[in-house]
């Protein structure tokens, strides 16, 4: 028996088939592409993607014909939406969240609801990126294809409905559509009918980990699956992956590192309204019942490192294919022990909380005659990591503490850089076994579900196994903290 978690992110899914011990029993990937048709548009072709899913799960199905699959969930992310017919077919693409339409749409929100009355709502922060507002533009500029559509289905309804599941979604991805009451777990008759959107469009909400219907036998036969496997609603990929890194309780947060950056932070009762929308805090549902979360994040991630070694490290990137090494790695490898002279300001790209930057752009600070390529390097990684204190800080305000980090995504793998963290943060980071955290989740949830554990947290106990503690270091966090007084003058000295 095993059970399948399903991660699907804007460029592409992943697939873990998971024993009920912990072990890796198949792995499974496949990429795909955001389409441009016009300026400022980003989209998915939701049937390329589907095609996608299909081949992820059947390779898994076809690896596990030893261990079937008994249960499964998903992990998705949040905002996108798919048009589908009641006889269960795909009608039309789905809109990215940062995708330019429905920007025009928020003066008229803000006038009709107010920010304020919103985020009491929905625990969201006002903005075009969320679904309502796609739906809005979607409604005024293609209405036939609005008027067509059965359901508009986040990813992890659109499986589940494919399936041959009815269509339901979970709390947390619920949460991204700025139309959920955070309180009553249902859909907002006063945000619908204010944004003139017909509620009856969506998947029914339901918590995490609920088991929602069994495959089809025409869907298993399809891909490989035996008969029976139950469909489990997941969640917000942020909030999977925090479960997979057995976030289960407050204090401890999840440290994802890849092209974005994202702190999920977990609470159990709601904290000052007013303090958390100040900062541009957001509220949402765990994949955990009971518990919240909050998300701090930066697009000037994982995509800074990136954009170094694009730029600067062409050599590496030469020695790495020849040796069959990690450019990164190599990279990382060169950097100094000692905390930099320089400031960087982390804007590449749009900043998150407590921000909200899209204007800004990035700067280097402090450069000499004597400044090499290495140190550069080191204070983007150490920028970056300033702008999450500066957020760790807001939390606090609200009365949200993290004494322990766990780093998920394909950074978590550099001690060095989880070093720098450590020591700019001063909060310990504690490696998992299973750094990619997101399919992890899933399966917990499913398994969960079946009754393979008795609870989450037993599920979490015997599936999330930690591996080194990095301790900040105390000297450099000493020099750390009177450079970040310096780092927060910087943004509002440039402004």
């Amino acid at each position: 028996m095993s059970l399948l978690g399903l991660d699907i992110g804007t460029t592409g899914v992943k697939a873990t088939a998971f024993s009920s011990e912990g072990e890796v029993l198949s792995h499974a990937y496949q990429e795909y592409h955001m389409l441009s048709p016009e300026k400022g548009w980003l989209e998915l072709n939701s049937q390329t993607v589907w095609e996608q899913i299909k081949m992820v799960v059947s390779e898994i199905a076809f690896k596990t014909k030893k261990d079937p699959i008994k249960a499964f969930s998903v992990s998705s992310f949040g905002e996108a939406v798919t048009p589908v017919s009641k006889d269960r077919k795909i009608l039309g693409n789905c809109i990215i969240g940062f995708d330019d339409r429905g920007k025009e749409y928020i003066p008229r929100i803000e006038q009709k609801i107010g920010k304020e009355k919103l985020f009491e709502i929905t625990g969201n922060i006002l903005g075009h990126t969320y679904t309502a507002p796609k739906l809005m533009w979607l409604k005024d500029n293609q209405t036939d294809l609005y008027d067509q559509a059965y359901k508009f289905l986040f990813w992890e309804d659109l499986v589940f409905y494919l399936l041959g599941c009815e269509p339901v979604t979970d709390y947390s991805i619920a949460n991204r559509s700025l139309l959920f009451d955070i309180r009553s777990g249902s859909w907002s008759d006063e945000l619908c009918k204010t944004m003139l959107l017909d509620k009856g469009k969506f998947a029914s909400p339901v918590t995490s980990g609920t088991v929602v219907g069994t495959i089809s036998d025409s869907a298993a036969s399809e891909l490989g699956f035996p008969r029976g496997v139950k469909a489990v609603t997941g969640g917000h990929d942020q909030c999977c992956t925090a479960l997979g890194a057995g976030i289960t309780k407050e204090g401890i947060a999840a440290y994802g590192i890849g092209t974005v950056i994202c702190i999920t932070s977990v609470f159990s009762k709601m904290p000052d309204l007013n303090i958390m929308r100040k900062n541009g805090l957001n509220i949402e549902h765990h994949t955990v019942p009971g518990l919240f979360v909050s998300f701090l994040y930066n697009f000037t991630g994982g995509s800074a490192l990136k954009w170094f070694r694009d730029t600067f490290g062409e050599k590496e990137k030469i020695l790495a294919a020849e040796k069959g090494k990690d450019a990164y790695e190599m990279l990382l490898d060169q950097i100094p022990e000692s905390p930099t002279d320089l400031l960087f300001l982390p804007h590449l790209a749009p900043t998150g909380p407590p921000l909200f930057e899209s204007n800004s752009s990035g700067v280097l600070a402090g450069l000499s005659l004597h400044t090499n390529r290495e140190e550069i390097l080191k204070s983007i990684l150490e920028g970056v990591t300033y702008y999450f204190k500066e957020g760790i800080e807001c939390l606090k305000t609200a009365g949200i503490q993290i004494s322990e980090l766990r780093p998920t995504g394909g950074g978590a793998k550099s001690k060095k850089w989880l070093q720098i963290k450590a020591d700019i943060l001063g909060i310990p980071f504690v490696s998992l076994e299973i750094p990619e955290a997101g399919t992890l989740g899933a399966a917990i949830l499913a398994g969960t579900a079946i009754n393979e554990y008795n609870n989450i947290h037993e599920a979490v106990e015997t599936l999330v196994r930690k591996g080194e503690e990095i301790e900040p270091n105390p000297e450099n966090h000493k020099i750390y903290r009177e450079k970040f007084i310096l780092y927060r003058k910087l943004f509002p000295k440039l402004n």
